[in-house]
This record gives C-alpha cells, sequence and structure tokens, in this order.
C-alpha cells in the first residue's frame, strides 16, 4: 500500500511493523493518524490524504474503563471509502503520551496528545513567568514517556535572560532550556534541532506564553490566530480552541493545544516524579531512613542540603506539594476503579467525595 501521505506525519518502518502485529481483525483496514479533534469528530490523515472520522460505537464501549477516547498523534485503524467519513475501530499501541488529571471533580485521566517524542513547554519571559508551574509541566512530560524542552519565549521582554536561564536550568535538570524570540527572530536555529523528519513535538503552556505566535513561526506563515495579553498581569486568552497537527517545514510533525490555566497531574508512578526532582532523589539516598519523608525525620539529606544553600527549600516544597497530590490521585482512582468494576457504569458518571484542586502551584 502506497503510504506517502502518512509518512509526512511521522508513519515509519517502526510504525508499520506494529500495524502487523495488531493484524488480527484488522485485514480490511487501513491506518490512519488522528490530526484535529473536534470532539465528536476528528479529522485524520490516510495513505490517500485528509478525511473526516468518528470512533466506533464498540471502541467507544471499551474506552468506557479508561474514559480514553482516541487522541491527536494516535495511529488508528480505520474503514470506510475514500472521500467519505470513516469509522475508527482500533487504536495502536502508544509509546508515549502527554496526558493531565482531567478538571472537575471526575476522577478520570484526560489524553492531550499521543505518541509524542519531545514536549515543548513554553513560557514567556513576562510578568506571568512561575518556575512552579514550569516544574509541573517537566512531571508531566516524565510521567509520559516524552522528553521535555523548556522554551523561554518572548526573550525580547527580558533584561536578564541568562539570569531566566540559569534558575529553570536549577528546577529541571538535564532539561534543555531555549531562549527565543520571534519578533526579533532569535533562537529559531537552536529550536529547528528538534524538527527533524520523522519526529513528532507538542506544543503546551499556559495563555499567553507565546504559543501560536511560535506555530506561525516554525510554519513560516500564520496558521493560527494570535492575541495579545493583558498589561496588568502579562495573562493571556485563548487562542488555540483544539488540538491540531501541522506539518512543519522542517519535517516533523507538531502538535499544537490550547493553555492551561491549571494543570492537574496524572499519576503515572513513580519515574516521572524522580525524573523531574533527580536531585532530591539523589541526596534521598543519604538519608538515614529509607523511607524518610523530608520532613521532620533526624539525618534527613535532604533538608541538610538546604541547610546548607545546595537545595532551595521551594524546589523541596513543590516536591513534596505534587508527591501529596499524586497520592491522592491514585488512591481516588483506586476507589473509583472498584466502584467501576461493581457497577459497570460509565467513568463520567463518577463523583469523587471532595474536589481536590491543585491552584496554589501559582504561588512561589
Amino acid at each position: 500500500m502506497e503510504k506517502k501521505g502518512i509518512e509526512n506525519y511521522g508513519w515509519s518502518a517502526a510504525w508499520e511493523k506494529r500495524w502487523s502485529e495488531e493484524q488480527l481483525g484488522l485485514e480490511s483496514k487501513r491506518p490512519a493518524r488522528i490530526i484535529a479533534d473536534h470532539g465528536h469528530m476528528q479529522r485524520l490523515i490516510t495513505a490517500d490524504g485528509e478525511c473526516w472520522g468518528k470512533v466506533s460505537g464498540k471502541l467507544r464501549h471499551d474506552n468506557l474503563e479508561t474514559g480514553l477516547a482516541p487522541a491527536v498523534g494516535d495511529w488508528v485503524a480505520v474503514a470506510g471509502e475514500q472521500g467519505e467519513e470513516v469509522i475508527i475501530h482500533h487504536v495502536l499501541p502508544r509509546q508515549s503520551r502527554v496526558s493531565r488529571q482531567a478538571a472537575g471533580p471526575v476522577t478520570k485521566e484526560q489524553l492531550i496528545a499521543a505518541n509524542v517524542d519531545n514536549l515543548l513547554i513554553v513560557a514567556a519571559l513576562n510578568h506571568d513567568f512561575n518556575l512552579r508551574r514550569l516544574e509541573r509541566y517537566v512531571l508531566m512530560a516524565w510521567n509520559g514517556g516524552v522528553r521535555p524542552v523548556i522554551v523561554l519565549s518572548k526573550s525580547d521582554l527580558c533584561d536578564d535572560v541568562q539570569g531566566r536561564i540559569r534558575e529553570v536550568e536549577g528546577i529541571a535538570p538535564g532539561v534543555e532550556v531555549l531562549a527565543i524570540s520571534a519578533i526579533e527572530g532569535q533562537g529559531k536555529e537552536m529550536l529547528e534541532t528538534y524538527l527533524k523528519p520523522g519526529a513528532t513535538v507538542a506544543l503546551t503552556g499556559s495563555s499567553g506564553s507565546g504559543k501560536s505566535t511560535l506555530v506561525n513561526w516554525m510554519m513560516g506563515k500564520d496558521v493560527q490566530i494570535t492575541q495579545s495579553v493583558r498589561e496588568g498581569d502579562s495573562r493571556g486568552r485563548h487562542t488555540t480552541t483544539h488540538r491540531e497537527m501541522f506539518v512543519l517545514p522542517q519535517g516533523a510533525v507538531l502538535i499544537d493545544t490550547p493553555g492551561m490555566r491549571e494543570l492537574h497531574l496524572w499519576d503515572e508512578g513513580e519515574e516521572g516524579l524522580s525524573q523531574a526532582f533527580g536531585e532530591i532523589e539523589e541526596l534521598s539516598g543519604a538519608c538515614r531512613f529509607m523511607d524518610c519523608s523530608h520532613t521532620k525525620e533526624e539525618g534527613c539529606a535532604v533538608k541538610e542540603a538546604i541547610a546548607n544553600g545546595e537545595l532551595d527549600e521551594k524546589r523541596l516544597n513543590n516536591f513534596l506539594k505534587m508527591q501529596k497530590e499524586m497520592q491522592y490521585q491514585r488512591r481516588k482512582e483506586e476507589v473509583a476503579s472498584r466502584k467501576r468494576t461493581a457497577s459497570s457504569k460509565p467513568v463520567k458518571t463518577r463523583k469523587a467525595k471532595h474536589a481536590h484542586r491543585a491552584k496554589d502551584w501559582e504561588q512561589d
């Protein structure tokens, strides 16, 4: 089958192999990638070009347990004639994901993008700059098996760019930090090292961070609407209203996502937390007690590092806050899972007893 159309969107020999491994019952299906999500309808790319599609009833029913419908970036098996609306019957196993705890009282994972290689975390160098928020985005990336890259936009508005870069490097060990200015055309060559043919990158960040401007800059033309931010607090308004994929001139595919004002973390285990806070994990090995909570115990190497000025106390506080949040969310999901098993009710009907919100991460 000729697949030049989907090769431009990341189809490769590796995905061809996965398709063959998933071939049970797929003989009459063809591969496609979801390139935009409009709610009940998805736009897809197939070997024959773009088309519209929707999830089959069986696949929708199978997803009720997890609440995870196919997302932008997913490779799927579809059936239907060229030029017609196709039906999505199967989702190929994801190699990575970007997800968060869905807003509201329901215990549910919200999948933002799938099969992403690099997550470009965009933060504007203006009054809305926030290190604690960046820590949460980095953790979200590591949790889903995605490599984070921090992009400090609007560097033309900052008087001490190098100082900001050092601050960010201090809370994101091992993560590359880029400072760019689309207005002045600075930093594009550094960004393009992540935009190689076959790569899938996703953009995320708060409203007003400059994501839409960055998309237009990378595309070399205006494909996204941009809006100015409020002067008082540098907060922006949502200009991207849905998740969408673009093929960049550099050869990579880019998934743009709506800005997030709040980021509730979805627990994928302890590995992401260990990677996002690697220096705390390393210090923990020298604590007197193996189960040290780094709060009141004697012989805590982490607390000693704070006292010696080797570790910022705000860094530990945010680590403990996110650890507690993820443990709480994990307990809620375990309870909700037992209730689903007992009642077989759809995910969206589940209500948590207590709504837990994580607004205080905006504070320094």
